[in-house]
């Protein structure tokens, strides 16, 4: 084993974290530097619901308490002078899948309360996911602000070729949130606030084929947090995306959920 062999084999461990393994950079030389190693994409473990659950926005109730985190750390363009904690988390049965998120924020302001509005302008969590394992690069986007009012499209071509779902269509879905629906003028003291929802695949089937949730069964996604037009812009997000300006759609980045 030559010199520098044995370097980047003594230093491995040093880029592993959890399920998060650092690989090299194919185009990198045998001169390895930490910018040239990349961190594979992060694969999140989807439990089963075992009972009912009643959506209020309650991160600490029983049914999520065992249920892994979704950390929601990742900057796209300039890091935020305030730097939010935002956690998710995921569960399924046989016709609805289930979100809560948490984030502990400051300068939060929601004033968008028309469905399918500009609701990444607020405070926001979001949830882009491809459904279809034979088309990943297809997906919907579902996006929440912090006072409970969604927008919900299917994309076949981002930012190009999308259809925005129908209000009723949308009202299907069960939202819960823990702010009022309207927070204006904007938060800037830390407070914490939650969004859940339960989202019937039915709602889903008219636009695109879902590969049912089941054991062994992968969808794409990928997790967001944004405040575009708040006074502490961020776009923060759980898979890295390999982009230097902010941009959710593009599902080439998208990490990898799989159904237990």
């Amino acid at each position: 084993m030559n010199f520098i062999s044995y370097i980047l084999f003594i230093s491995l461990p040093f880029f592993m974290n959890g399920r998060e393994v650092f690989t090299l950079n194919k185009s990198a030389s045998v001169n390895v530097k930490v910018g040239d190693l990349k961190p594979s994409d992060k694969e999140y473990l989807v439990a089963k619901l075992k009972k009912p659950l009643k959506i209020d926005a309650n991160w600490d109730k029983a049914q999520w308490k065992k249920i892994e985190t979704i950390k929601i750390e990742n900057y796209m363009g300039t890091v935020s002078a305030f730097k939010p904690t935002v956690e998710a988390k995921m569960m399924y049965d046989a016709e609805n899948v289930y979100l809560i998120f948490r984030v502990q924020d400051k300068f939060v302001k929601s004033t968008v309360t028309n469905i399918n509005g500009c609701v990444s302008c607020d405070s926001c969590v979001e949830f882009f996911f491809s459904p279809d394992k034979d088309e990943p690069l297809k997906y919907f986007n579902i996006e929440i602000n912090a006072g409970g009012t969604p927008l919900l499209q299917y994309a076949t071509q981002p930012r190009k070729k999308y259809l925005a779902l129908e209000n009723d269509e949308i009202k299907q879905i069960e939202i819960a949130h823990s702010l009022p629906a309207v927070v204006d003028p904007e938060i800037a003291e830390p407070v914490t606030w939650t969004i859940e929802y339960r989202l019937p695949l039915s709602v889903l089937r008219k636009y695109s084929n879902v590969t049912n949730p089941a054991p062994g069964v992968i969808w794409k996604a990928n997790f967001y947090k944004t405040g575009s037009k708040t006074s502490n812009p961020n776009y923060i997000t759980w898979n890295f995306v390999d982009n230097p300006k902010p941009d959710f759609h593009l599902p080439q980045f998208f990490g990898v959920i799989k159904f237990q």
